[in-house]
């Protein structure tokens, strides 16, 4: 038993985990006491508005409402367990963008501009296609495949940038998004794809729906009904699962990850550097485009191109999912699913307290801060992990971390000498 603790409190996986999940009771923690400090400072909230904050805070997903005395009640809530899902899924595809990029030794800041080229693309295909003339299933994959080269194409600017003329890919990318977030709202402002049929949303574009062309529920709305959620989720789980295959199970995983390493020595190693580095970058805008396509493609949602004269939140929030997870695509899923979490918990304190859903923002970004110290919290773990494994092994210093080395065997024929000399 006491080797099994020590073999799992050596690998890096695990302090890793532990890191994560530190920062998240920290980022809690925080958002408890300032929800403490603003009930107690003002005496219209009081205690009593505190504990209810707080117990949102953690169990806001299973909120239920209130009863007819007023007590918060909580259990199974559907509708929010579907949100949090179909919140979930540009959260999981832009922590994607970020964390394959960050495995290659680059930083795809990138995202939200290739969030937007990806919505574009959908948009114009899956209103533009009629589906009159070919089928809404198809119209559907033609649209989401379109969202997705979309966002790769626009990804491989910064990449090409970088590879060519080594200028670094993060002011790159910063260039790029706002050419994205201009050039989208000129195609979209007065095009054949406004909105002039519901006259009091006249700057709205249409729902995909509108043309017949939105994600099959796949029976989630069975599982949770009245919620937004669809298939898409599912769409998002299987890309992370493939993804963790790719740079984890293949020669192409591991020429991408070589290049980020060292991308030099990959070179002398006989590794196309250039190559990878553009690849990676258009894998990254690809998993933004696509978290783009299956938003929109819900049929539930409408595109509104003024806001997007400046950049969408979703594209920046993959850095702090890619962070949670460190970088681990399957890590990347359920980091997605506690953010989006965040953001149902934020609704559910605004309407059944005094207080406001921006203790969420505080909340997120005291976790993403601290993510960004994992190393030093990594660090703090090793120094306690060594002081455990001493305690389990009888409390030997050096007992884990430096075994002795074993005296060379005897051999028989020639006394006085191991068996590994001769």
């Amino acid at each position: 038993m006491k080797g099994k603790v020590s073999k799992l409190w050596r690998r890096e996986g695990t302090q890793s985990v532990a890191a994560s999940l530190i920062s998240i009771l920290i980022g809690l923690a925080v958002g408890a006491v300032i929800i403490l400090i603003m009930g107690l400072s003002n005496p219209n909230l009081g205690l009593g508005t505190v504990w209810e904050a707080v117990r949102l805070e953690f169990l806001g997903l299973f909120s239920t409402g209130r009863t007819a005395t007023g007590a918060l009640t909580f259990g199974f809530n559907p509708v929010s367990m579907g949100d949090m899902l179909f919140r979930a899924t540009p959260l999981i595809l832009t922590g994607l963008s970020v964390a394959v990029a960050y495995k290659t030794g680059l930083f795809n800041i990138g995202a939200p501009g290739q969030y937007l080229m990806g919505t574009a693309a959908t948009l114009m295909l899956a209103l533009g296609i009629p589906t009159q003339v070919v089928p809404a299933p198809l119209v559907w994959i033609i649209a989401f495949l379109g969202g997705t080269l979309a966002g790769a194409l626009w990804g491989c600017i910064p990449g090409l940038v970088k590879a060519l003329l080594n200028i670094n890919e993060v002011l790159a990318c910063i260039m790029t998004n706002w050419i994205a977030a201009n050039l989208v709202t000129w195609m979209f402002d007065g095009s054949q794809f406004r909105n002039l049929v519901e006259s009091t949303k006249s700057a709205y574009i249409y729902k995909t729906s509108f043309n017949g062309v939105q994600t099959a529920k796949l029976g989630l709305d069975q599982l949770f009904p009245n919620s937004q959620v669809n298939g898409g989720i599912l769409v998002a789980v299987v890309i992370a699962v493939l993804m963790y295959i790719l740079m984890n199970k293949t020669t192409l995983g591991y020429q991408l990850k070589a290049c980020g390493a060292n991308r030099h020595a990959a070179r002398y190693a006989g590794i196309a550097d250039r190559r990878n580095i553009v690849l990676s970058m258009a894998i990254a805008g690809a998993l933004a485009g696509a978290g783009a396509a299956l938003y929109y493609l819900s049929g539930n949602t409408e595109f509104y191109w003024n806001t997007y004269q400046s950049l969408p939140d979703v594209g920046f929030s993959g850095i702090p999912v890619a962070l949670l997870a460190v970088s681990n695509p399957i890590g990347v899923v359920f980091a997605g699913c506690f953010m989006s979490m965040l953001d149902v918990v934020g609704q559910q304190i605004t309407n059944l307290t005094p207080y406001n859903e921006y203790i969420t923002d505080i909340i997120v970004a005291t976790i993403v801060y601290l993510s960004a110290f994992s190393l030093a919290i990594k660090l703090l773990l090793r120094g306690r992990r060594k002081r455990l494994l001493e305690e389990l092994e009888g409390g030997q210093p050096g007992a884990i971390d430096d075994p002795p080395t074993p005296a060379p065997a005897m051999d028989p024929e020639r006394p006085g000498k191991g068996g590994g000399e001769g």
